[in-house]
C-alpha cells in the first residue's frame, strides 16, 4: 500500500490509544460494540485505525474504559487535513517566503481566488467529497491568503490567458474574480502578468511556483494531478527561475495586464 493510501495517522494514533485503554480496563471488542451500537468487526476496524474513530465509538470508550475524557479529547484531531500530505511542506515554506513567483497557465493561482472561484473547483474535484470537507478545504485556501497583506513580501503572478477566459461557468462569480484581481494587483508588493494564449513559450510544459526563504534560500514547487514535487537542488531551481524569467518576458506588462482583465471582466 502506497502512502497516499493509508489511512491517516490520526485514526491510528487513535485507535491504538482506545484499544490500550480498552484492554487495561479488560473490555472485550464484543462489550464495547454492544454498548456502542457497533459489530465486533468495526470496532476493531476503528481500533486499527482502518476506520476514522467516531464520535459515538469515542464517548463510550471513555465511559467504559474510565478514561475520564482523555479519549473524547481525541476527536478534534481527527477533523479532514485541509491540506493533502505531499503539499504540507510548501505550505509552510509558501508561509514563511520573502517572496513568491508563481505561473499558472489553467487556473487563477490559489492565493487570488474568490471564496466562490475556490468553492467551485473543489466542488468540481474528483473524485467528489462530502460537504464538511470542501468548507474546510475553502477556509484554509482563505486563510492562506493573509500573507498577501504583509507588504514587506514580493508576490509576483503570471496567469494563462486561458484561466482569465474560463467562467467556470458562472459568470457573475467570474466578473467577480477578474475585479478582485484588479484590486488585489494595485498592492505595491503584488505584480500579475498575463500570458496570451496565441503563439508557443517556455510555460507549455505546466505551473510552478518559486519561493524565496528568509535565509534567501530558494525552492521550487511543481503539482501535478496525483502527486506534487517541492525542490531545493539548485541545478533545478535555477533551471526554472530562469523558464519564469522567460514566460515574464512573453506576457503583457503589468499595466497591459490590468487593463485585458478589465475588458474581460466588462464582456461579462
Amino acid at each position: 500500500m502506497s502512502s497516499l493510501s493509508q489511512p491517516p495517522m490520526s485514526w491510528r494514533l487513535c485507535g491504538n490509544q482506545v484499544k490500550l485503554w480498552r484492554t487495561d480496563a479488560g473490555v472485550t471488542r464484543e462489550e464495547l460494540g454492544r454498548e456502542a451500537g457497533y459489530g465486533e468487526e468495526a470496532i476493531k476496524s476503528m481500533e486499527q485505525g482502518r476506520r476514522r474513530p467516531t464520535p459515538r465509538f469515542l464517548e463510550v470508550a471513555d465511559q467504559m474504559c474510565g478514561a475520564r475524557g482523555k479519549l473524547i479529547a481525541t476527536q478534534e484531531y481527527l477533523q479532514p487535513d485541509p491540506f493533502v500530505p505531499y503539499a504540507k511542506d510548501f505550505m509552510r515554506y509558501e508561509a514563511e517566503a520573502v517572496a513568491l513567483t508563481s505561473y499558472q497557465p489553467l487556473v487563477i493561482p490559489g492565493l487570488l481566488q474568490t471564496e466562490e472561484t475556490i468553492r467551485r473547483l473543489f466542488e468540481v474535484n474528483w473524485p467528489p467529497v462530502d460537504d464538511q470537507t470542501i468548507e474546510e478545504q475553502v477556509k484554509a485556501r482563505l486563510a492562506r491568503q493573509a500573507i498577501l497583506a504583509t507588504k514587506t513580501k514580493a508576490f509576483s503572478f503570471a496567469i494563462g490567458e486561458a484561466a482569465l477566459c474560463n467562467t467556470l461557468g458562472r459568470r457573475d462569480a467570474h466578473k467577480r474574480q477578474l475585479l478582485h484581481l484588479l484590486e488585489v494587483g494595485r498592492q505595491r508588493n503584488i505584480v500579475i502578468q498575463v500570458l496570451p494564449s496565441e503563439g508557443a513559450n517556455p510555460g507549455l510544459n505546466g505551473p510552478f511556483v518559486l519561493l524565496e526563504s528568509p535565509n534567501h534560500e530558494r525552492y521550487a514547487y511543481e503539482e501535478g494531478q496525483t502527486s506534487s514535487t517541492l525542490h531545493s537542488n539548485p541545478e533545478m531551481v535555477n533551471s526554472l527561475v530562469h523558464r519564469h524569467a522567460m514566460i515574464a518576458q512573453c506576457a503583457l506588462n503589468p499595466d497591459e495586464s490590468a487593463r485585458f482583465i478589465r475588458e474581460l471582466a466588462e464582456e461579462l
